[in-house]
């Protein structure tokens, strides 16, 4: 049963109770990530999340970490371009003690100089991973490729010039600007007395107040560029990325857009993985996926082959986009993808975390509440003509963005910056 409860300060709490599971899943969710920070601000939103961890006044940071093993439950959190969530799954009996925890380091964190620095060197580690491992630094190159100078476009890790000045005070101005109640949605999916938790959450959350003076939130969309950009690596292959303008996550067609995305390279039976990987062994690793924001959106390709193959995986790629947007899918494509959605929707909702984020991202994109019932209507109510449509209207070459990671020759990246992205389109 779903609730929706907004405290007097303005906090929304979202409930689904499920009397027939023994979890409870509790997440706080705050609606600012990386694209809401100042350049001189980049990698604040993540860096706070780590910090909230490092103690309070009451806990040390192996209280905190030795209390939830007791519970023998799981705490984490993790930042996007556009929200910063921290979360708790315990079991039902353990919600008051969760609710304790989770509220102590989100409200009475201490963010300590002293940690702040120690914190920095496991963040600034944390950017080096990111340089180490091509599939993420690839992906992070062609965001950056597709929303140019526009806030989406910044790593969520932000930059080491600017995480290595970070100061006690800055965290708290930001927190103060960002963390209103206003911004903040409290999700609980499980089994639960929703009397007592609304109860709970009132009193340990009731009081939370944000900044003294109104701040209008600063969010526009982005302008989707296209072109090319090699970066040539000692690598062992060619990473490779392709973009198209996506939807927002909140939009009307987002159905077919999930449709069409399986299709292309989402799963296993897909077009892509069938005609790169499985009939021409060109790729291991060869998937689409989609990007969704408040207010825009991109579709990927990945795809991982040696140099010598670069040009006819993209050709490959090209093709089957362009075939896409000239013929949408046949009518048996549609019927299979629409079923493996809706499996795939149902066993996702099975735990209480699942519905937990549910819940949350419902709230946070449209304010209001789907239905398990009503995301299957809405499968099934997909047509050829709009997929046809959507596809038409996205998968072009105009504005069409490729990014290249890997042993690439200066002659063969002199020769692909002259023929792409046309030659994808023939």
């Amino acid at each position: 049963m779903y609730r929706k409860v907004i405290l007097n300060n303005g906090i929304r709490l979202v409930t689904e109770r499920i009397p027939t599971v023994k979890s409870v899943t509790i997440g706080i969710w705050v609606n600012a990530g990386s694209r809401d920070e100042r350049p001189e601000e980049a990698g604040y939103s993540h860096f706070i999340e780590h910090m909230l961890f490092k103690g309070t006044a009451s806990r040390s940071a192996t209280d905190i970490s030795r209390e939830i093993d007791a519970l023998g439950g799981e705490m984490n959190a993790f930042t996007t371009r556009e929200t910063t969530t921290f979360y708790v799954k315990v079991l039902d009996q353990h919600l008051p003690e969760a609710l304790d925890l989770l509220s102590d380091l989100f409200l009475g964190s201490r963010l300590s100089q002293k940690e702040i620095e120690k914190e920095k060197q496991v963040v600034l580690e944390e950017i080096r991973m990111v340089q180490d491992d091509p599939e993420d630094l690839i992906q992070e190159l062609h965001t950056k490729l597709m929303m140019g100078t526009h806030p989406l476009s910044r790593p969520i890790l932000g930059k080491a010039s600017t995480i290595v000045q970070i100061r006690r005070q800055d965290l708290l101005d930001y927190i103060d600007r960002h963390y209103r109640p206003e911004d903040i949605v409290i999700a609980v999916a499980g089994n639960f007395d929703q009397r007592k938790l609304e109860k709970t959450i009132t009193r340990l959350f009731g009081r939370h107040q944000g900044a003294r003076e109104t701040i209008s939130r600063k969010r526009w969309p982005p302008e989707l560029g296209g072109g090319v950009v090699l970066k040539q690596k000692p690598l062992e292959q060619v990473h490779l990325c392709v973009g198209l303008q996506g939807i927002a996550a909140g939009h009307k067609d987002r159905y077919v857009i999930y449709a069409l995305n399986s299709v292309l390279g989402g799963s296993v039976s897909s077009r892509l993985f069938q005609e790169i990987r499985e009939k021409r062994g060109l790729s291991y690793s060869i998937y689409s996926f989609l990007s969704g924001y408040s207010d825009s959106g991109t579709v990927t390709v990945y795809a991982g082959t040696r140099a010598g193959e670069v040009e006819r995986v993209l050709a490959l790629v090209g093709r089957e986009i362009q075939k896409m947007a000239r013929l949408g899918m046949t009518r048996e494509e549609l019927k299979r993808t629409k079923e493996q959605m809706k499996g795939g929707l149902m066993l996702s909702l099975e735990s209480s975390h699942s519905r937990m984020n549910k819940l949350a991202k419902d709230e946070l994109i449209t304010g209001t509440h789907a239905s398990l019932e009503e995301m299957i209507s809405e499968i099934d109510a997909v047509t050829e003509q709009q997929v046809s449509r959507v596809a038409r209207s996205l998968f072009t070459t105009e504005n069409m963005a490729l990014t290249g990671l890997g042993p690439l020759s200066a002659r063969q990246v002199a020769t692909l910056k002259k023929q792409l992205p046309v030659s994808m389109a023939s």
